[in-house]
């Protein structure tokens, strides 16, 4: 049965076998539709990638005041579509490794403040024009402007001095800095010709495919562009993006065929799409993460003691199961994840497994020295009074406080208002990011 499958499945990825004709002879054969859909999804990625026709994509986070400027792209849209007709220096790819791109190599000085970038010849901008080196200085120069508004300004403050020496650029840092390569992947930092100073909302990049159509917030397309340099990307002749930001059209366009593919699935509606006929769910970890902010100085959250007792007081576990229906993991109070490619795993792992040089002594949680009472106290088996009770008359002076804090957020704090201030976003001083909930 696996072996007959795998022939139409094959057939299928080849064109020669509808969708509609595998999954009734999967039927037939007593096969899932989930595992029949994986089984089409393995057969096609095998086949390689089909070439030609329109490829339709609805996807959410756009919005009417999206700009073609690098500089100024923000939300999951403009990020998307900027790598359809835009190229950095380099590109991380999903295994977390650092690739070539419009520079074909990279290297450092011993003392990682000097960075060497090889420009990569014979690679047209969509105008016609070949990229060059000054199109590169250019380029960084723009984002390190200020009055550029740029995203990648902070990433562009670390560097000095910006030359060009042939066919290389040259990056003199402030700091040293060993990751410097990574972060010229930054989504901002497309190449564009003269460095966007022309004309920086004109769309004119190095990708694969050149813009057709500019509907901010509704809808954006392009279609292939001739003189590509590369050939394992850009195998559809035409693009396509429709804005759909509502979950539920965005899940009905995709059950009507309206679109090929959607992003940002709801948890709640993955196992339903699983099991609908030619339907392919990719689960794909992303960077992105969950927050509650407050205002350390505003009350009551500029008592520490109670901004503690929050992260003790929240499980976690649960709101991963609950909210993200399992696709996702527990964050530790920081916007890194192991889905970075420099995340610093093994240190974490010594000191749980007691091999650090670090003497023990010197590492404390939010500088508690009986954290794991504490953490007890506020688990979901101490929230009873009497539990309370007992477990700050074991911790000491410090975990009553706590506990106390506990308490007083609990009974005084009205809900709205306590949720209205955990969810409040500032850019000001005051603002703590005290909380990565989830990932």
């Amino acid at each position: 049965m696996n072996e007959e499958l795998r022939l139409l499945g094959e057939r299928v990825a080849k064109g020669e076998l509808s969708r509609r004709a595998f999954l009734g002879r999967a039927t037939a054969l007593g096969v899932s539709a989930a595992l029949a859909n994986n089984l089409l999804g393995t057969a096609a990625e095998a086949a390689g990638p089909v070439k030609g026709g329109l490829l339709k994509a609805g996807l959410q986070g756009g919005s009417a005041t999206d700009s073609l400027d690098p500089a100024m792209a923000s939300g999951s849209v403009p990020w998307f579509f900027l790598r359809q007709w835009g190229e950095q220096l380099v590109q991380i790819n999903p295994d977390g490794d650092l690739q070539p791109a419009l520079a074909e190599e990279w290297g450092s000085s011993k003392d990682a403040k000097i960075w060497t970038f090889k420009i990569r010849k014979g690679v047209q901008f969509h105008n016609g024009k070949e990229m060059t080196p000054a199109d590169v200085l250019a380029t960084m120069a723009r984002h390190s402007d200020e009055r550029s508004k740029s995203g990648a300004l902070g990433v562009m403050k670390g560097i000095d001095k910006i030359a060009v020496d042939g066919q290389n650029v040259v990056l003199t840092l402030k700091e040293a800095n060993v990751d410097l390569p990574f972060l010229m992947d930054d989504f901002h930092l497309v190449i564009q010709p003269n460095g966007g100073h022309d004309n920086p909302t004109a769309g004119i990049g190095t990708g694969p495919y050149k813009i057709t159509v500019n509907e901010a917030g509704v809808r954006l397309g392009g279609e292939k562009f001739a003189s590509y340099w590369r050939d394992n990307r850009g195998f559809a002749d035409q693009i396509e993006i429709l804005i759909i930001n509502d979950d539920t059209a965005r899940v009905s366009a995709l059950q009507s065929r309206q679109v090929h593919m959607i992003n940002r699935v709801p948890p709640k509606v993955v196992d339903f799409i699983k099991s609908a006929p030619g339907m392919i769910i990719r689960n794909v970890a992303g960077r992105g993460h969950y927050v509650f902010v407050v205002h350390c100085d505003t009350v009551p959250f500029d008592n520490n003691d109670l901004r503690l007792a929050l992260k003790y007081a929240i499980d976690r576990d649960e709101m991963v199961q609950k909210i993200l229906g399992g696709y996702g993991f527990v964050g530790n109070d920081t916007p890194i994840s192991k889905n970075y490619p420099l995340f610093y795993r093994n240190g974490a792992a010594q000191v749980r497994s007691g091999q650090s040089s670090l003497p023990l002594q010197e590492v404390r949680l939010f500088g508690l020295d009986n954290a794991s009472n504490l953490r007890r106290c506020f688990s979901r088996r101490a929230r009873r009074g009497p539990a309370l009770s007992e477990e700050r008359s074991q911790g000491g002076h410090h975990h009553r406080s706590q506990a106390r804090a506990r308490r007083r957020l609990l009974v005084t704090t009205g809900e709205h208002a306590l949720f209205g201030q955990l969810l409040g976003r500032s850019s000001d001083p005051g603002s703590d990011v005290f909380h990565r909930l989830l990932f």
